[in-house]
C-alpha cells in the first residue's frame, strides 16, 4: 500500500486518472532490470527511480570516464574511475530513498541473464554491443519476458519494445549474431541529447506498461533522425524459423 510519503512524493503522478493510486501500487509492486548505465541507461534510471518503481537491478561491468560526462548526467568529474552500477546505486538512492536499488558491477554474460530476467517484470536493454543485446534477447524471450530496447549514435536513435508473447519479431529477427556494427559512439560520436530522447522513450514506455496506462508499440521499431526531427516506424515480422521467437505462443 502506498503511505503518506508516497502520497506526497507522486501527487502529481496520482493526478493523471491512467495512473492515479492503482497504478502508482504497481510502479512500486515492479522489478525492472537495466542492463547497461551509460547514456541510455543512466537517463531511464533516473526516471524510474523517480516514478517509484520499487525496484531497480543495475548492471554495468564499465567505470566512468572524462568521455562519458556530455551524455551521462548520473556522473560528473569526482565519478571518473569508478564503476557505473555503484556510481549510478549511490545517485539514484539519494535521487528516491523509499526504493530498493541493486547493483552488480559486472559484465553480464548469458550464462548469468535466466535467472536475473526471470525475476522481474520488465528489461531495459541500454548496451552498446550486439553480443549483449543478444543474449538479453534470448534470455527474455526463454523467460517470457518484455524487453525494452534503445541504441543511439551520431544525430540518430532507435527503439524497439519487444514482448514474447505478442505477434512480432524479436531482436534476432532484426540482426544476425554476426552483424556487430563497426560504427559506435568511441569511433563515430553521439550527440547527447540524441542518446538522452532514446533513453527518456525506454523509461516512459516502461512506465506505461507497468501501469497500462495507453500502448506500447510492441513490434515497432522507431527510428529517430534528429537533424530532420523526424520518427520513422517500421513493423518488426517474425523471421522465418527465427531460433530465439520462432516456436514462441502468441496472443
Amino acid at each position: 500500500m502506498l503511505n503518506d510519503q508516497d502520497f506526497m512524493r507522486y501527487s502529481r503522478h496520482l493526478l493523471l486518472e491512467d495512473i492515479d493510486e492503482s497504478g502508482q501500487q504497481k510502479l512500486k509492486q515492479a522489478r525492472i532490470l537495466i542492463v547497461g548505465l551509460g547514456g541510455l541507461g543512466s537517463i531511464a534510471a533516473q526516471y524510474l527511480a523517480g516514478a517509484g518503481v520499487g525496484q531497480l537491478l543495475l548492471a554495468d561491468g564499465d567505470k566512468v570516464d572524462v568521455t562519458n560526462l556530455h551524455r551521462q548526467p548520473l556522473y560528473d568529474n569526482f565519478s571518473l574511475g569508478a564503476n557505473k552500477a555503484r556510481q549510478a546505486q549511490k545517485r539514484l538512492q539519494a535521487v528516491n530513498p523509499n526504493i530498493r536499488i541493486e547493483a552488480l558491477d559486472k559484465k553480464l554474460h548469458a550464462d548469468h541473464l535466466p535467472a536475473l530476467v526471470s525475476d522481474c517484470q520488465l528489461v531495459l536493454d541500454c548496451t552498446d554491443n550486439m553480443t549483449s543485446r543478444q543474449a538479453i534477447n534470448a534470455a527474455c524471450y526463454q523467460a517470457g519476458k518484455p524487453l525494452l530496447v534503445g541504441a543511439a549514435i551520431r544525430f540518430e536513435g532507435q527503439f524497439l519494445a519487444l514482448h514474447p508473447h505478442r505477434n512480432h519479431g524479436c531482436y534476432r529477427c532484426l540482426y544476425e549474431p554476426t552483424q556487430s556494427p563497426s560504427l559506435n559512439c568511441a569511433n563515430s560520436g553521439i550527440v547527447g541529447p540524441v542518446v538522452g530522447i532514446i533513453g527518456l522513450m525506454q523509461a516512459l514506455e516502461a512506465i506505461k506498461f507497468l501501469t497500462g496506462a495507453g500502448q506500447v508499440p510492441f513490434g515497432q521499431l522507431k527510428l529517430f533522425d534528429a537533424k530532420a526531427h523526424q520518427w520513422q516506424s517500421l513493423t518488426l515480422a517474425k523471421a522465418l524459423q527465427c531460433p530465439v521467437c520462432g516456436d514462441t505462443l502468441c496472443n
